[in-house]
């Protein structure tokens, strides 16, 4: 079914048809509309599931794990500072391996009080083992929702469905409304390997020493340093399933898609701009204006972000004469997030062949400083005619 409707409707659309059974939300702008318009399929009996309003996002986030625990797909929504206040049980969540689905709807960060789109919050979680997957428009939203159940369920690893708010969350567009019998064929039932049952009552997550130690049947039980590393090598090997999560989605659905990345006119491009979400989809524009002027330039979308596809990137970069990186995110006191992933991604993988890419870091757009195509363009531009950069330049600053 084709509808046009907001990103939020879609992100909705998307969980409605994957059957969670526990949503547990708090309100925050500009991620309210997703869970308001869940608690009314759950009232007018479209979505079968309990709907347990919170008065707190770290109560949603707390209410989501004991429900996977028991053994129950769930899903909760935030954004900004709702996303801080979750850090505990974000961080809780990601240890205990809880298979708990969560679209972060972009925003801004206080302090000062902002509520509009940036990309601070999200990345300022993305050291917590969350997986994360960014959007860039109401398609790719309602898709990696989907698709992020069928991926967290089988890695038992949390994710982060990332899109801009306002931006993606309150515009309308057009996209494709699958039926609800092909997501039930792509994505089974819930069938966790352990669930707390009443029955037969047991301890989770209780206090860990630092070395191994003998459960009380007698075995050898991990200590938390082999906890944290059975959860950085499952990390890496989502890139695996992800690629597996990819090739399933395309034989159900027929849209098939890079598992890692979303190339735009970058075979044959010398420079290429990279970035997260919908600001690829903009960068478009001002990749074909600079094509029309003879430069041969690309644009590169990063969809799978955690685990990074360092992999993918270097090879999807390879023979590339510069890299410019847009970001409407900071890792304060160096420079953006993105950026550094990515330098340290292209060392690893062409270091030693001479052939390094320059890398390029511009920050635009914090607290939803509006984003002129022509700057994007002429930044771009002016980057590949000088190609030297030692620190992130801001797009779009007044002092």
């Amino acid at each position: 079914m084709h509808i046009i409707e907001d990103g939020n409707a879609a992100a909705a659309l998307g969980v409605r048809l994957c059957r969670p059974q526990v949503i547990a939300a708090y309100p925050i702008t500009p991620q309210t509309p997703v869970t308001e318009k869940l608690s009314e399929y759950v009232e007018e009996g479209s979505l079968s599931a309990q709907y347990i309003p919170v008065e707190s996002e770290h109560s949603a986030l707390a209410v989501c794990i004991a429900a996977s625990s028991a053994g129950a797909r769930v899903f909760t929504a935030t954004s900004a500072n709702g996303l801080l206040y979750m850090h505990e049980q974000v961080q809780w969540a990601a240890g205990a391996r809880l298979p708990i689905v969560m679209c972060v709807v972009n925003r801004a960060v206080g302090a000062p009080w902002n509520i509009w789109n940036d990309q601070q919050d999200s990345i300022s979680q993305r050291d917590t083992g969350w997986i994360q997957m960014y959007c860039a428009d109401h398609q790719q939203i309602l898709d990696t929702v989907i698709k992020a159940y069928w991926l967290a369920e089988k890695v038992s690893i949390p994710i982060m469905v990332c899109y801009d708010g306002y931006i993606l969350s309150h515009t309308f567009m057009p996209f494709d409304l699958p039926e609800a019998r092909a997501v039930d064929a792509f994505l089974p039932p819930f069938q966790p390997e352990y669930a707390l049952n009443p029955r037969e009552p047991a301890n989770l997550n209780t206090v860990t020493l630092p070395d191994v130690r003998m459960d009380v049947h007698g075995e050898l039980a991990h200590g938390y340093m082999e906890i944290r590393y059975l959860l950085q090598e499952d990390l890496r090997l989502a890139l695996g399933a992800a690629a597996e999560m990819e090739k399933r989605f395309a034989g159900v659905f027929g849209r098939e898609a890079d598992p890692y990345l979303e190339p735009y006119r970058c075979d044959d491009a010398d420079f290429v701009a990279v970035g997260l979400g919908s600001l690829t989809y903009q960068l478009r524009v001002s990749v074909d204006a600079l094509r029309a002027e003879g430069i041969r330039v690309g644009v590169m979308g990063v969809r799978f972000y955690r685990p990074f596809p360092d992999e993918a990137i270097a090879r999807a970069l390879t023979g590339k004469t510069g890299v410019i990186v847009f970001e409407k995110a900071l890792s304060y006191g160096y420079e953006g997030a993105l950026a550094s992933d990515l330098k340290s991604a292209l060392y690893e993988y062409l270091g030693g062949t001479g052939r390094l890419p320059t890398v390029q870091n511009f920050i635009a757009g914090i607290g939803g400083r509006e984003i002129h195509t022509q700057d994007l363009t002429d930044t771009l531009r002016a980057a590949i005619q000088a190609r030297v950069s030692k620190e992130p330049a801001w797009i779009g600053l007044k002092l």
